[in-house]
């Protein structure tokens, strides 16, 4: 998994940062080629404590406005989630974000110990 706007951080500062209050969502977007339509997720993005989801979401919003409509039957509908997901500030995907960030942390724990044995 990919998380933008991470800046270089490391497992234990991205524990740091959901401690803080950082939040990770993605953004939903639409593009209908008028009987196909596609419904698609952004990566996941990090969101720290008083910084505005807006213009992270504003790409996939407008791309959703100009190309979501069009599809026959699901268009609209699929349209409006993505509106919808985005104008609440995107998908709150914390919670499994930080459990995958400790299962790394575990990790790193489990191989110092390791080579603490070897030497």
């Amino acid at each position: 998994m990919k998380i933008r706007n991470i800046e270089g951080l490391n497992a234990a500062d991205l524990q740091q940062e959901a401690e803080k209050g950082a939040r990770f969502v993605y953004f939903s977007y639409t593009i209908s080629l008028l009987l196909i339509t596609f419904r698609k997720n952004s990566g996941v993005y990090m969101i720290r404590q008083g910084e505005s989801t807006t213009s992270k979401s504003l790409p996939f919003t407008l791309l959703s406005v100009f190309f979501g409509w069009w599809g026959i039957p699901f268009g609209p509908k699929y349209t409006l989630e993505a509106l919808r997901t985005n104008l609440k500030g995107g998908k709150d995907v914390t919670e499994e974000v930080m459990a995958t960030v400790a299962g790394h942390l575990l990790f790193q724990e489990a191989q110092q110990q390791r080579r603490a044995m070897v030497k």
